[in-house]
């Protein structure tokens, strides 16, 4: 009934649909990110985005689209920077955030009066997504989507050994270049819904429940997948029937399922 009830409002159904999408993507990004130890990875592009908000904000256009290019833009950069200096990529995640950040500090000073997008993206505001930006979220969900259903295979073989997918043919440089492109998107969709502070918790939450979980890669991406699905659609709920902040009430359910499951499996033992 409460379901029913909730998807009797049109900003419910687009929260939904936005928090299914997002949720589906990153809990299978988040298994790739967990098993290469890139979890700084989706905190630092977040945070990075702040840059790409501001420069938006700036000169008076939409918000969504300029970031998301931004963050394109550092995770190549992170990419490359990878492969020329061989410092691990949260060495220069760390750099190139605390640097964008500073960037979107400097140019946030040269806008005038109170700025509602800013507040949506620090903070998140899933109830409030518009038709345009749940168009981003499935637009860009599904490619990613198409993309990671089609390089499963390879995704796995790099994320166990690279240099065994390199022996096997796998495109080693290009599908590193597109998973760091696919998680930098990713979260900055993800910080439409759930804020810069909180969005890598839907990266990370997911994949290290079901990881305590599932004896296979396969079961370990299908438990992700619903433990986040779950986290999400309890969260709203639960944000709904209480009138509580919608995406710290999603994170405080996701971090109260990863909490049961660890106490659940250590039972087991």
């Amino acid at each position: 009934m409460l379901l029913l009830e909730i998807l009797h409002f049109p900003f419910m159904q687009r929260a939904l649909l936005a928090g299914a999408m997002l949720a589906l993507i990153l809990s299978i990004l988040g298994i790739f990110v967990t098993v290469r130890r890139m979890a700084f990875f989706g905190d630092g592009i977040a945070h990075a985005s702040l840059a790409g908000i501001a420069i938006a904000l700036l000169v008076g256009v939409s918000p969504l689209p300029i970031a998301l290019a931004w963050a394109a833009v550092v995770a190549l950069a992170v990419w490359w920077l990878e492969r020329s200096t061989k410092l691990s990529s949260d060495t220069l995640i760390g750099i190139l955030f605390t640097a964008s950040m500073a960037l979107g500090v400097v140019l946030m000073s040269f806008t005038r009066g109170y700025q509602p997008e800013l507040v949506s993206f620090l903070f998140g505001s899933i109830l409030s997504v518009r038709a345009i930006d749940l168009t981003y979220i499935l637009i860009i969900g599904v490619i990613i989507l198409a993309w990671l259903l089609l390089s499963f295979r390879q995704l796995t073989y790099m994320s166990l050994s690279e240099d065994q997918a390199i022996v096997s043919g796998v495109p080693v440089r290009l599908q590193t270049i597109i998973l760091y492109v696919a998680l930098a998107l990713a979260t900055v969709l993800g910080v439409k819904i759930l804020g810069i502070i909180l969005v890598s918790a839907l990266l990370i939450l997911p994949p290290a429940a079901s990881r305590l979980l599932s004896s296979n890669f396969r079961g370990h991406i299908v438990m992700s997948i619903v433990m986040s699905e779950l986290m999400v659609l309890l969260g709203l709920s639960i944000s709904y029937l209480y009138d509580l902040p919608s995406g710290a009430t999603i994170i405080l359910t996701g971090t109260s399922i990863f909490l049961l499951v660890a106490l659940t499996s250590r039972l087991k033992r």
